[in-house]
């Protein structure tokens, strides 16, 4: 009997050993991410002004939030930042990252650390350097336009060049996470996809489109979300470089939602930008997942 006691824990102690090593990250994930995203959506039913005792308000916020104008014209800003995140950074590194890869090209780690250097670099520092470049009087990238005749341009200054800046911004400080991402990915295509393509005498596009592009498909899913997850969620190289101007013609959700959080004091109001952002993050994510991240036999 003893020793049917002694095997029957052991088994358990089997079964359980799994979820303990997974225990320290559940611990880490509930404290610092389920239980603030749990005060986020108690506090976005609320009228709270961070200071007086906060008021039951429901779902007010929420229809406040569906009607405000800068809400839909700041999460217009993110929706046009995605091309600039999404589609360009992923052309810029897959372009290199196919030359490298098939030239076999030496010394391919040193294209690998420069280019994905800007990618770990803070946002407020890129932003504070780009801020710098682009200056209209003395900025170095206006400089070198008028040695080929050009006019100095108002980058971050003029309404309508203002948020394609900062899109070209977000492109330079991510297209070194999608090259190093790619390149992982071109590492793993057997080489006899390629010899059968040219065996039956399919061009280098040719070979790209029909072996490339679907031997990356894991990576293009991986790529488009992250990168989607940053457009939605931009908001340190904003800060740095236009703080949301001229005017609101870059603001973005996650700069309304903490002006009106910290600024205002309409705690409540800024919580209900975060929940929707978060959850509108959230569902896209799982879309772009679902469409690009199941890969064929």
């Amino acid at each position: 009997m003893k020793y049917s006691m002694s095997g029957r824990s052991r088994r358990y102690g089997s079964a359980l050993e799994p979820y303990l090593y997974l225990l320290p990250s559940l611990v880490i994930f509930t404290l610092f991410v389920g239980i603030p995203t749990l005060g986020a959506v108690v506090l976005s039913l609320l009228s709270w002004d961070g200071y007086t005792a906060p008021r039951f308000v429901g779902l007010a916020n929420y229809v406040q939030a569906f009607s405000d104008p800068i809400f839909w014209l700041s999460l217009w800003h993110n929706v046009v930042l995605i091309p600039y995140y999404v589609l360009l950074p992923a052309v810029l590194g897959l372009a290199p990252a196919a030359v490298v890869h098939h030239l076999k090209l030496r010394g391919s780690s040193i294209f690998r650390v420069g280019f994905f250097l800007p990618y770990i670099m803070p946002g407020v520092l890129i932003g504070v350097v780009w801020r710098w470049m682009l200056n209209p009087a003395f900025g170095p990238v206006n400089s070198l336009l008028g040695l080929v005749g050009i006019q100095p341009l108002g980058w971050l200054g003029d309404f309508n060049l203002a948020l394609p800046s900062v899109g070209l911004i977000g492109a330079w400080a991510t297209y070194g996470f999608c090259y190093v991402v790619f390149l992982a990915g071109l590492q793993k295509i057997p080489q006899e996809l390629y010899e059968a393509a040219r065996i039956d005498g399919a061009s280098g596009w040719q070979e790209f489109l029909a072996v490339t592009l679907p031997g990356l498909r894991g990576e293009i899913a991986v790529v488009i979300a992250v990168n989607l997850i940053n457009a939605l969620k931009v908001f340190d190289v904003i800060w740095a470089t236009t703080r949301g101007g001229p005017g609101r013609s870059t603001s973005v959700v996650v700069l309304y939602m903490l002006e009106n959080a910290f600024n205002i004091n309409r705690v409540g109001y800024g919580s209900v930008l975060g929940v929707i952002i978060a959850v509108l993050t959230l569902g896209l994510t799982l879309v772009t997942l679902r469409l690009f991240g199941e890969s064929s036999d």
